[in-house]
């Protein structure tokens, strides 16, 4: 840390100092940062500061033509953008009442489902890079592109996908590509294993996260937690099955549940998730194989002079950071007239964060801050 950074923030005789960790400390997500206050090591307040990155979706989707924000909205989450597009999707699909066809929701999960296996994988490997494991960082980013080849094959777009549009997906998948994911598959079940002996299992990693950030039941519902953060303290509420959409009420699948609430139990909750993605897809793709339909989008106006129906809506998805909504209204016109994005990180990276860090030590801000899996632009949305 930089010497400038360092202030005495009370009389000259007092040990408790200020200090920015982040935005460009390895252990904090993006632009993001903590303005923590110190006495020693331990944290006796902080302040989370969201950064400079991407920001201002909201007032941006304003000034862009409805098919045009299908572009932008991905930007909101860089690690997992296919939840951003699937439901803006569906919001815009709400208002023009559009019956999309069974195959085109197939298509959706499983791109859904492949952007949650990726994004675990990318956090994972940070949150072992935060207690100085990095060969599991480097594993993580590694098995992470394996994905981002079969989407850039599916899609044409590796990191941002534009697949999932209103009224379907862009594009169909063929069984050779479909074989390819099933391949990838078994190679990541086989290195499940291999992450259990590097990281899951690994002592130092359970004595650093282990009682590190602990969040109640009741913390988690009083501050509004959502996701694999909430599953971890033993309640099991999941989008998907809750409130299910696209095809999920037929897909079968496990919610995966610790109850210690602490930083080792969120990344466990999302392990167990990571196996069941995969469950997922499996199904997905026997499905996509036996399915004889062609048809993955119904009709929609000329995109250049869309006119969505005045109303409003309000639709929500389960991302791998929680549960994410869009609040979309529309006048009548070519652009949406308001829209409000209620992404998970809101809460975990600002007034969850900065609860749970205070009291704890320094050391532990990077750990608590991966536990959490913010996505700092969802922020400063």
């Amino acid at each position: 840390m930089r010497a400038e950074n360092y202030q005495a923030v009370t009389h000259p005789e007092s040990h408790e100092f200020e200090l920015n960790f982040g935005p460009n400390h390895p252990g904090i997500e993006g632009n993001y940062a903590l303005k923590v206050r110190v006495n020693g090591d331990k944290i006796v307040a902080a302040k989370a500061d969201g950064g400079y990155l991407h920001r201002g979706f909201e007032k941006l989707m304003e000034g862009r033509l409805w098919i045009q924000n299908i572009a932008l909205v991905p930007r909101i989450c860089v690690p997992d953008p296919v939840p951003m597009e699937m439901c803006y999707a569906l919001g815009v699909e709400d208002l023009c009442q559009f019956e999309v066809p069974e195959r085109a929701n197939w298509l959706r999960v499983l791109q859904l489902e492949l952007s949650r296996i990726a994004a675990h994988l990318f956090t994972f490997g940070g949150h072992a890079a935060t207690v100085g494991m990095y060969s599991n960082m480097f594993w993580g980013i590694a098995d992470r592109d394996l994905i981002l080849d079969m989407f850039e094959q599916m899609t044409g777009g590796r990191v941002y996908h534009m697949y999932t549009i209103p009224g379907g997906v862009r594009r169909d998948v063929g069984v050779e590509q479909l074989d390819k994911i099933s391949d990838l598959l078994d190679y990541l079940e086989k290195r499940l294993s291999d992450y259990d002996n590097l990281f899951f299992n690994n002592k130092i990693f359970i004595q650093r996260a282990r009682d590190t950030g602990i969040l109640t039941p009741k913390q988690a519902l009083s501050w509004g937690v959502t996701g694999p953060n909430l599953r971890a303290c033993g309640l099991a509420f999941d989008v998907r099955r809750d409130d299910a959409y696209l095809c999920y009420d037929q897909i079968d699948f496990d919610i995966a549940t610790e109850t210690a609430g602490d930083a080792l139990a969120r990344n466990l909750v999302r392990r167990k998730e990571l196996a069941q993605s995969i469950y997922i897809v499996r199904q997905v793709i026997d499905y996509l194989k036996k399915d004889k339909s062609t048809h993955i989008r119904c009709q929609i106006p000329n995109p250049l002079a869309w006119k969505v129906p005045a109303g409003e809506t309000y639709t929500r998805v389960e991302s791998s950071k929680g549960e994410l909504s869009f609040y979309i209204v529309s006048n009548g016109g070519e652009k949406p007239y308001r829209v409000h994005v209620r992404g998970p990180s809101s809460m975990h990276a600002v007034q969850v964060l900065e609860k749970l860090v205070t009291g704890g030590r320094l050391e532990d801000v990077a750990q608590i801050m991966f536990s959490l899996d913010a996505c700092p632009p969802e922020v400063d949305r």
